[in-house]
């Protein structure tokens, strides 16, 4: 038998599971891993440098393009930290559709998640799942804002609009049958909200679904059981927030721990994980998608029980109604000065952290008085996260390593921002 023989590999930026922009060095004993290198910044953005030559408003859009899977949980970060400086509080209605579209992105995320993790093990039909449901979420973002993926809805002071009161229907084309159209339709006959809670009433069978899949399959369990073990006491010491800290068993999450919006007067539970494994932290995010279909609930109730406005009543901050902008001249000029120049705000600085579907996300951000920041610095939970890599796959198969990334969970927007 030969002997084996150690090995340096480049594992990405073209594998399927490197996302593309992810380089490992790989240093390997046959096909055992003795050190991992991770290479970040092929996916350079410049973010926080961009942000700092643009007015507070006109960045929005920036942060919906760091991790471009959980757009408005970026944007959420962004808007409270201007909010904070500026002295201002969104009101109580704004504040739930918020905790509403937070918990959206949570479980688009998280299906994205399962989605592609589950595809890079060798489990094809969860991805087919999981889109399934994800494409009715990406409609209620379209719904709101007009955009599929990069919202850009949470605004400072508030949100771009209020929930539509008609669901837009699905058309009749050549593709699609009278008999599938009205399938299609079935639950866009009301509201938005009416839409969303539809959504909450089937997604909880269609968890079910994905673990019927994986959760007592034992391929899966093969591949994730004691892979990437962290001990709480280790977890901590790297940063890991989230479904890495939790998985690790940490009860660490912002949304109870240190409440932001109306998140102290929703009910649900923090799931915690036991061995800190890969295994534990897909069962952590499985969960969180039931708890979050709970909040979703509880704000779908009480946005049907209390109208009122979005925005904050400030003309240095909210632009004028779109049709007195189209007949009054004045409106029509604070309208552009506002989209053009912004505003300033006052000299001081704030950190403001969103419990994001992947860990802490958090905006420190430094203003002088200006209309631009004078610095922007983004904590971003995926960077935190990859810088963990080496330690993680020590002594895992090379196979592994594709496991690893899966639970890491990680977006490259998001690392190389």
């Amino acid at each position: 038998m030969g002997e084996l023989r150690s090995s340096t590999i480049n594992f990405g930026p073209q594998h399927p599971a490197a996302h593309g922009v992810l380089r490992m060095i790989a240093e390997l004993d046959g096909e055992v891993v003795q050190r991992l290198d991770p290479h970040i910044g092929l996916l350079h953005r410049g973010t926080e440098k961009l942000a700092e030559t643009k007015p507070y408003n006109q960045s929005i859009g920036y942060m919906d393009r760091l991790d471009y899977v959980s757009m408005l949980s970026n944007e959420h970060a962004y808007v409270m930290a201007i909010e904070a400086l500026l002295g201002i509080s969104p009101p109580v209605r704004a504040q739930y559709i918020r905790v509403l579209y937070d918990e959206i992105t949570r479980i688009r995320n998280h299906l994205m998640w399962i989605g592609t993790h589950g595809l890079d093990l060798g489990a094809m039909a969860v991805f087919l799942y999981a889109f399934r449901d994800r494409e009715d979420l990406i409609d209620c973002y379209e719904a709101v804002s007009g955009a599929r993926l990069h919202a850009g809805y949470y605004r400072p002071g508030g949100v771009y609009r209020d929930l539509p009161e008609r669901m837009p229907e699905h058309q009749q084309n050549d593709r699609i049958s009278a008999k599938k159209l009205k399938r299609l339709n079935e639950d866009r006959q009301g509201s938005l909200l009416d839409f969303i809670q539809a959504f909450t009433d089937r997604f909880p069978g269609h968890i079910d679904e994905l673990e019927t899949l994986l959760t007592d399959n034992r391929i899966w369990k093969q591949r994730t059981v004691d892979i990437a073990v962290v001990s709480p006491e280790r977890a901590l010491q790297l940063g890991f927030t989230g479904p890495m800290l939790r998985g690790s068993g940490v009860e660490w999450d912002l949304r109870k721990k240190q409440p932001y919006e109306v998140y102290d007067r929703v009910d649900f539970d923090i799931p915690v994980g036991t061995n800190g494994d890969t295994y534990d932290r897909y069962l952590i995010r499985m969960e969180e998608m039931r708890q979050s279909v709970r909040i979703m609930r509880q704000c779908i109730e009480w946005l049907h029980q209390h109208p009122g406005p979005v925005m904050v009543d400030d003309p240095k901050v909210a632009p004028p109604r779109r049709e007195n902008m189209k007949g009054d001249m004045e409106s029509l000029i604070h309208h552009f000065k506002l989209f053009s120049e912004g505003y300033s705000i006052p000299q001081g600085e704030t950190y403001q952290a969103v419990e994001h579907p992947k860990g802490e996300f958090g905006i420190y951000l430094v203003s002088d008085g200006s209309n631009k920041p004078y610095r922007l610095k983004i904590r971003a939970p995926c960077f935190v996260h990859l810088a963990a890599y080496d330690e993680m796959a020590k002594g895992h198969m090379l196979a592994d390593v594709v496991a690893i990334i899966g639970t890491m969970d990680i977006v490259f927007g998001d690392v190389d921002r």
